[in-house]
C-alpha cells in the first residue's frame, strides 16, 4: 500500500479548538478576573473604555483613586496568588505593609482600640502605584491582549447563553468580540442588567443602603521624622449618635506622603479647600488628632471630592434562570461604602472564586456560570454586611430604615467592639472577619458569645494611642 492510500496520512489534523474569555474592564477586579482565566482559557482579551496608563498615574473615570485606600491582608493573600511577587513589588516601589492593630490609631464609636500585637496586616499605597504594579505584571502575559478604547453595546446570544459581546471602537466602528466565557467587571457603571433584560431575562434583585457619604481628600508631605514606620490613624463616625457622620482617616503612602480623606454623610458641609479642609478635621471629627498631625505637614494637592459611595447590590446568584458563559463581579456586582476599604479585597478574593471553581467544575461545564456567581456572592456578603450593619442607622439610608434583623446585629456588634477595645483576644476575632480573613461566623462562638457579655477587660483610653516619638515626629 503507498503512502498516499494509507487511511493514518491521509487523515486531516483536527486541532483542539481555541478556548476564548473576555473580561469587561481594565480595573483592579478586571485585571485580577483575566489571571485567574489563563491558566484555562487559550485567550484572554480584556476590554477597557479608556486608555490604561503605563505608569502610576491618574486615569479617566477613576475619581475614587484620589482617596484612602487599604488592601486588607485577606485579598493581599488573594493577589499574591493570582500573581505571585506583587506585594514585594508594591513594598520596593514605596508601599508600606502595618501590622493590624499594632500599626494603627483608631477611634471606633466605642472608644479607641488599643494597638495589640499583630493578628493581620493591610498593604496602604496610591490607588495609582496599586493599579499599575499588578497592571503591568497581569499584562505582561502573552495570551492576555488589551482592547482600549472600546464601548460595550451588549452581550451576544440568548437567554439561556452567552457568546461574545458587541463592542464600538473609538472610531465608530463596531464589531462582536465572540468568547466562551464573559466575565463583567466594568465597576459601578455596570450596565448588566440591562443587557441581561435584552436576552430576555428578568432583573436582578437589588439593594441600596446610601448613608448620603461624600469623600473629601488631599496628599501632604509627611515630616520627615513621621515617613519612615508612622501608624494609619482612624477616626470613625458614630451612625448611632444622630446627625451626619463624620469621619478621618490619614494613611501614609509612597513618596514620604501621607493620604488623607475626610467624609460626612448626608447633611455634611465638606471642605473644598486646604483651610477648610484642616478645620474640618479639627471640629468635625470626634477627635482632632488628624488635624493636630497635618500640622507639621506640606499640602501637596488641591482637596478632591467625591460623591459616588453608596452600598449597592445586584442579587445575581438568585436569580431564576442564569446564561451559561457569564459571570459578574466587582463593584459591578456589590459595591461598598469605601469607608470600609474592602472593595479591592473582596474583588480579589472573587477573581481567586472565579478561578477555583473554573479548577473543580472544569471548562465549559453546564451550569459553570450558575456556581461561579454563587462563589463570588460569597466573599461579597462579608463585606455586606459589615458595611450596611452600620450605614443603615443613617437617616435616609433606605426607605424603610433599619430592620428588626439590623438592630439585633448592631447592637451585638456594638457591645462586641467595646469589649475589642479591653480585650486583645476579641480585638483579634474582630480583625478577622474586619481583613476578610475569616468569616463571621467567627465572631458567634460560645467563648466570644461569653467574652462580649462580660464586656472589655481593661478601662478605655482616654486619648489617641500615639507613641511620644510619632508625636514628636509629626510636628
Amino acid at each position: 500500500m503507498s503512502d498516499q492510500s494509507s487511511p493514518l496520512r491521509s487523515a486531516p489534523v483536527r486541532s483542539a479548538p481555541v478556548r476564548s474569555a473576555v473580561v469587561l474592564g481594565g480595573s483592579l477586579a478586571g485585571l485580577l478576573a483575566a489571571r485567574a482565566l489563563v491558566g484555562f482559557a487559550d485567550r484572554v482579551t480584556v476590554v477597557e473604555r479608556d486608555v490604561l496608563p503605563d505608569v502610576p498615574e491618574p486615569r479617566r473615570n477613576l475619581p475614587q483613586a484620589r482617596h484612602v485606600h487599604v488592601l486588607w491582608s485577606g485579598g493581599a493573600r488573594a493577589v499574591e496568588e493570582l500573581v505571585p511577587g506583587v506585594g514585594e513589588l508594591l513594598l520596593s516601589a514605596g508601599a508600606h505593609r502595618l501590622a493590624v492593630t499594632t500599626d494603627m490609631v483608631a477611634l471606633a464609636p466605642q472608644g479607641w482600640f488599643r494597638r495589640w500585637p499583630e493578628s493581620h496586616h493591610v498593604f496602604l499605597c496610591g490607588r495609582d502605584l496599586l493599579d499599575a504594579t499588578v497592571r503591568a505584571q497581569v499584562l505582561d502575559d502573552d495570551r492576555i491582549k488589551l482592547v482600549e478604547h472600546a464601548e460595550v453595546l451588549g452581550l451576544e446570544g440568548t437567554d439561556t447563553a452567552v457568546t461574545g459581546v458587541r463592542l464600538r471602537g473609538a472610531d465608530g466602528s463596531r464589531r462582536t468580540l465572540h468568547a466562551d466565557l464573559v466575565v463583567d467587571a466594568t465597576g459601578r457603571a455596570s450596565r448588566a442588567p440591562h443587557w441581561l433584560r435584552e436576552l430576555g431575562l428578568p432583573e436582578p434583585t437589588r439593594r441600596v443602603v446610601d448613608s448620603g457619604l461624600a469623600y473629601a481628600s488631599r496628599i501632604y508631605r509627611a515630616p520627615e521624622a513621621a515617613r519612615p514606620g508612622f501608624p494609619l490613624v482612624n477616626v470613625q463616625a458614630d451612625p448611632r449618635a444622630g446627625g451626619p457622620g463624620r469621619a478621618g482617616v490619614l494613611s501614609p503612602i509612597e513618596d514620604g506622603c501621607w493620604a488623607v480623606s475626610l467624609s460626612g454623610t448626608r447633611g455634611s458641609e465638606l471642605p473644598t479647600e486646604g483651610a477648610e479642609f484642616t478645620r474640618y478635621a479639627r471640629e468635625q471629627l470626634r477627635h482632632p488628632v488628624i488635624a493636630e498631625l497635618l500640622a507639621g505637614a506640606e499640602p501637596l494637592t488641591d482637596v478632591s471630592i467625591t460623591r459616588t459611595t453608596s452600598n449597592r447590590r445586584h442579587y445575581y446568584e438568585r436569580m431564576p434562570a442564569w446564561p451559561e458563559n457569564f459571570a459578574v463581579l466587582g463593584d459591578a456586582l456589590a459595591a461598598y461604602n469605601p469607608i470600609y476599604g474592602h472593595g479591592m479585597s473582596v474583588a480579589a478574593q472573587s477573581a481567586l472564586a472565579l478561578r477555583d471553581v473554573i479548577a473543580h467544575q472544569g471548562w465549559g461545564t453546564p451550569g459553570l456560570s450558575r456556581r461561579i456567581q454563587k462563589a463570588v456572592a460569597r466573599p461579597v456578603a462579608a463585606a455586606w454586611d459589615l458595611a450596611t450593619s452600620q450605614d443603615v442607622f443613617y437617616p435616609g439610608a433606605t426607605d424603610k430604615g433599619p430592620t428588626l434583623r439590623d438592630r439585633l446585629l448592631a447592637a451585638y456588634v456594638g457591645r462586641l467592639m467595646r469589649t475589642a477595645t479591653g480585650n486583645g483576644r476579641i480585638a483579634r476575632r474582630v480583625t478577622d472577619v474586619t481583613s476578610l480573613e475569616r468569616g463571621a461566623e467567627v465572631l458567634l462562638t460560645p467563648g466570644v458569645l461569653l467574652a462580649t457579655a462580660i464586656g472589655p477587660l481593661k478601662p478605655p483610653l482616654s486619648g489617641p494611642p500615639l507613641r511620644p516619638e510619632e508625636w514628636k515626629a509629626a510636628e
